[in-house]
């Protein structure tokens, strides 16, 4: 299965940017033309346009809570989906995963996808190893493709049971790579080389020297974190450079540059609103280059084209920015036989990151008083933010860790490391957009090969674009035969809410089938029979195919974790100390919380509504408790109509019509968004609660202008249980579903309890994946205490609009 593709909104309203005719810029400009059904470029066109409908890309960010952790701390994370650089609201599900340094999975989780978004957590145990490890989160769908653009984030967990340093990483040696603009070093002309210096723990170090041909020479210093360029001419093919290099402390080296070509390469100058290039060529007679073509593209999508003359002397131009996005641009020189000669990326840098701001910050240093931020947002988009408050002082910082920026827009289309990636989007400075295009030139874009999609040779498709869980496996029956064009009976019992429901799949000719488009949180029960055409009951045994998350525990990763820089020892010596403290507290708090429950108390009944919803659900509306009925309707629709004013329903009851003041109203099973088809099959007795919310609701996701109606399935104890006999004569089949989901403690000391007795010493003060936007305002308000000794807050905000924006703010009170 693969993702409907709907028009991406940041690249399709381009336009195609392609002039008609482009101005001189100082050689003979390149006439840029629309695609001619003639036009012997037209396959490379097609090609691209094959590969993107086909495959979509598909990206994954986690904003976390902090960036390091100790042992018994836990690790909160917001997870951003993207598809086409728009929020992903077509996929269901997300892998996180948890690694040891040699790659063994810790923790594991499946989370439930919404809109582009979820969230989760991994608590670590008060025994957890200290070390490196690695965070890695991706879907189904990016499984396809390279493994390098999954989404992978270096941790280091600290164990708060001893005394730790963070020692200088030791360098013992260091090595140089150089990068030829366009890829070659082009014999005879002038040329553009980027190097890049690491040291031998794969960080940038700084480096000097000098570069010598025959033809010439050239200086080389470093310009920022180990990358800089330098101008060489070598006369031919035989006029091999040398460069020696030195470090800081003393290191020398010497290294051989590429072999020079007869061929040719591409410069860029990237000016902002305009992306110049040139075509350069070791010989202008050579007439196979007469005829070489321009292609342009950023996200698979075709921005710009051009047919060049080499003979006739159009070997420049330019691509217009002004209607562009920011991100990668990746400008590629063919021949007329469609064979790649050379590549560049650039960087295109525009003024759409989403704009985030604070309107007004109420902080109190003083222990336990509370604090309230006042965010402001566009007002021209609906945003979906997350937001953490630390520690400043407390909690070290891993200047090396990316942003939503860096990372959805650079390092997740890019191979290679980068150091410090959200230092490129720290403003629009020169300098900085000089360093990000020594990254473009120094790391590699290979999210799919040209010389491959031209001949139609596309990446196996081994896994789906899932669409919720599903199930497959193969029917046998008892004397080892497949059961042939039958059917698979089930029972579905969820143990997390005593939910019931009934369910088939048809069996094929081989003995398969699918259980598509399972949704439950933690473990459903599957009990199973066959039935052989008209035979009811038939007695099979089921292979269920394993899936890939319960592969084994031990993984192969893109490349080999980083070790972390190192942490200001006085900072971490506060970080250990704390969560020293915390660890001690957290069992103390799970006393004192026992201790307020009374258990010779009797129970006060709880109220249907209180036991089912939460958040704005807790509004007013108008509530229908089932629990205390035995309705005869056909279903939910049947039941409601005609006891709601003003909501309109008619129609079949299978598929009615609703309105509310001209419009549907949104639809939730459990608080979850849902739809007609899915409410309509309930079975009355299986549910609890149904309210009804006036026009406008504010609360879920999905809007509410024209009101809501949510549905809730009952939990146990409530209702008379269904009679399990029917259960007999069926086997079990055990399925884990999403994980479970646990709320951010923040306490209230505005109210009296004795947990509150204890110390706090939290160093996350405030944690929330899905902060409230109010769509009036376009304003997004937070309150939270104080802990007992915190003087300096670090508030990190994060958030995508639905046009695909992303954006960070950061902030120190």
């Amino acid at each position: 299965m693969q993702p409907n593709r709907k028009k991406n909104k940041r690249y399709f309203s381009l336009k195609w940017m392609i002039p008609a005719v482009l101005m001189l810029t100082g050689v003979v400009s390149a006439l840029a033309v629309f695609p001619d059904p003639t036009d012997w470029s037209d396959k490379l066109i097609q090609a691209l346009q094959n590969y993107d409908r086909r495959f979509p890309t598909e990206k994954v960010y986690l904003h976390l809570d902090k960036d390091y952790y100790a042992a018994g701390e836990t690790i909160w994370f917001k997870g951003y989906l993207t598809l086409q650089g728009l929020p992903d609201d077509q996929a269901t599900n997300l892998y996180v995963e948890l690694l040891d340094k040699n790659n063994n999975i810790v923790q594991k989780k499946l989370l439930a996808v919404y809109k582009g978004q979820a969230s989760g957590y991994f608590d670590l145990p008060d025994n957890q190893k200290a070390g490196e490890y690695q965070l890695r989160a991706y879907t189904s769908w990016m499984l396809n493709f390279d493994p390098a653009f999954t989404y992978m984030r270096t941790l280091e967990i600290f164990d708060n049971s001893k005394k730790q340093s963070s020692d200088s990483l030791v360098v013992s040696d260091f090595a140089v790579q150089f990068f030829p603009e366009g890829g070659n070093l082009i014999a005879g002309q002038p040329n553009t080389v980027a190097f890049k210096a690491i040291d031998n723990n794969g960080y940038p170090i700084a480096v000097s020297g000098t570069v010598k041909g025959k033809s010439g020479s050239a200086n080389i210093t470093t310009l920022h974190d180990g990358m800089g360029s330098f101008e060489i001419t070598p006369a031919d093919k035989e006029d091999i450079f040398q460069a020696t290099v030195k470090t800081a402390k003393g290191q020398t080296k010497t290294v051989a540059l590429p072999a020079p070509v007869a061929g040719a390469s591409i410069k860029i100058f990237n000016k902002g609103s305009r992306v110049f290039y040139q075509a350069v060529v070791s010989n202008a007679e050579d007439t196979s280059l007469n005829d070489i073509a321009i292609i342009a593209q950023m996200g698979n999508q075709l921005v710009y084209k051009a047919i060049l003359n080499i003979g006739e002397g159009r070997i420049s131009g330019f691509i217009p920015t002004d209607m562009l996005p920011s991100g990668i641009m990746q400008v590629t020189i063919f021949n007329k036989n469609g064979v790649p000669l050379a590549e560049r990326l650039t960087f295109v840098r525009k003024n759409d990151l989403l704009d985030m701001d604070v309107l007004d910050a109420e902080m109190h240093k003083e222990p336990r008083t509370k604090n309230a931020i006042e965010l402001r947002l566009p007002d021209t988009i609906q945003s979906n933010i997350s937001i953490s408050i630390t520690d400043a002082d407390a909690v070290p910082v891993d200047k090396n860790a990316s942003s939503i920026v860096s990372s959805l827009l650079l390092t997740s289309d890019i191979k290679g490391f980068v150091y410090n990636p959200a230092w490129y989007f720290r403003n629009d400075s020169a300098s900085t957009l000089q360093a990000l295009d020594l990254v473009m030139m120094t790391n590699g874009w290979r999210r799919f090969s040209w010389e491959k999609i031209v001949k139609n040779e596309y990446p196996e498709l081994k896994y789906p674009f899932e669409q919720g869980m599903y199930v497959t496996g193969t029917a046998y029956l008892p004397n080892g035969r497949p059961l042939q064009n039958g059917r698979l009976d089930m029972i579905i019992k969820i143990p997390l809410d005593s939910m019931t429901s009934y369910a088939n799949a048809p069996i094929n000719e081989k003995g398969q089938f699918v259980i598509p488009q399972m949704i439950f949180m933690d473990t459903a029960l599957i009990y199973y029979q066959g039935n052989e055409q008209n035979k009811k009951g038939t007695d099979i045994s089921v292979k269920f195919d394993p899936h890939f998350f319960d592969r084994p525990t031990q993984v192969k990763i893109p490349f080999p974790l980083k070790v972390p820089p190192p942490v200001n020892n006085n900072t971490l010596k506060q970080f250990l100390t704390t969560t020293t403290d915390l660890a001690k507290l957290n069992k103390a708090s799970k006393t004192v919380m026992l201790q307020e429950v009374n258990v010779n108390a009797k129970k006060p009944e709880e109220s249907i509504e209180k036991r089912y919803t939460s958040g704005m659900f807790t509004g007013d509306g108008y509530s229908f408790d089932l629990t205390k009925e035995n309705p005869t309707a056909l279903n939910v629709f049947q039941y409601l109509q005609s006891r709601v004013a003003g909501l309109q329903i008619t129609g079949d009851y299978n598929n009615p019509s609703l309105s509310w003041r001209g419009g549907a109203p949104t639809l939730y099973l459990n608080e979850m968004q849902s739809d007609v088809s899915m409410l309509s099959t309930l079975s009355m007795q299986d549910i609890a609660l149904v309210k009804v919310f006036r026009p406008p609701f504010m609360g879920g996701f999905g809007g509410g202008a024209n009101g809501a109606i949510a549905v809730y399935t009952k939990k146990g104890g409530d209702g008379v249980p269904r009679n399990d006999k029917g259960v007999v004569g069926f086997k079990l089949y055990k399925k884990g579903g999403y994980a479970l989901t646990k709320q951010f403690y923040s306490p209230d000391y505005s109210v009296k309890k004795d947990i509150h007795s204890l110390p706090d010493k939290r160093l996350t003060l405030y944690w929330n994946p899905n902060v409230p936007v109010d769509t009036l305002t376009h304003t997004a308000r937070v309150e939270f205490y104080n802990n007992d000794m915190t003087k300096k807050f670090r508030v990190v905000v994060e958030g995508i609009g639905e046009n695909g924006n992303v954006g960070r703010l950061e902030r120190e009170y």
